[in-house]
């Protein structure tokens, strides 16, 4: 009888097979790393808590300033200006017939004016255009520089307003010859804007307009003016 023969197995063989499965399995499964996403969401919460409070702190510094300044406009309390035609002094005016229909007229006055200032502050004046019409026309422009004026003050300003043979036609014309020849009384209007802001504590206030608004009757034979009444009105803007 033939003895079976067990087959030995070598031990380097035996050692080799979990090795080349555990590797054909590894093949299979691959893992995948996520990164943590804890981080990000912390940093833009952050930044949201961030702005929300630089936002929060200009609010209350904006409601802070406007606090004091209600505080110090009820402390002081302030007044519109004053601002009037004092005075207007006639220096020449003539008129001369050109055409059958139209007329010429030149013109030079003297205006004084007076800015009163009776509040606890100063005030700071622009630049001021007064305009000269006759019956609604242009005839000429005189101008005040701006200036400051301190509180409870008087100032007077002046300015000079030259017309140099302007032509007026038809009706204006003849109602122009009329009023100098027959009437001795030609009527002029001044009207003009005064642009005023008040300066507290180194604050300038919103501007307020300062309207003037004259009515003045020149005698061309006397060459005076024989009557003056004005207005104005002050609007805050």
């Amino acid at each position: 009888m033939k003895k079976t023969q067990n087959p030995t197995v070598n031990s380097t063989e035996m050692s080799s097979r979990p090795t080349s499965t555990a590797a054909v399995n590894g093949a299979h499964h691959t893992h995948h790393y996520y990164p943590p996403t804890t981080s990000s969401s912390s940093s833009s919460a952050s930044f949201r808590g961030c702005c929300c409070c630089l936002f929060l702190l200009f609010s209350f510094l904006a409601l802070l300033i406007l606090a004091i300044i209600l505080v110090i406009v009820l402390a002081v309390k302030p007044k519109k200006p004053q601002f009037d035609l004092q005075q207007v002094g006639v220096q020449y005016m003539g008129i001369s017939p050109t055409t059958p229909s139209s007329a010429a007229v030149s013109l030079t006055i003297h205006m004084l004016f007076t800015a009163v200032n009776d509040n606890k502050v100063g005030i700071k004046y622009s630049e001021s255009k007064f305009t000269v019409m006759y019956r609604g026309i242009p005839l000429g422009r005189g101008i005040v520089p701006g200036f400051y004026q301190p509180a409870h003050s008087v100032r007077k300003v002046e300015t000079t307003v030259s017309v140099d043979r302007v032509n007026l036609l038809q009706t204006d014309a003849s109602n122009l010859i009329r009023d100098a020849s027959l009437n001795d009384r030609v009527e002029l209007r001044v009207e003009g804007e005064i642009g005023a802001k008040i300066r507290i504590l180194g604050f300038t206030s919103p501007g307020v307009q300062v309207s003037v608004d004259c009515t003045i009757a020149i005698s061309p034979r006397k060459q005076a003016v024989t009557s003056k009444q004005c207005g104005f009105d002050g609007l805050s803007v």
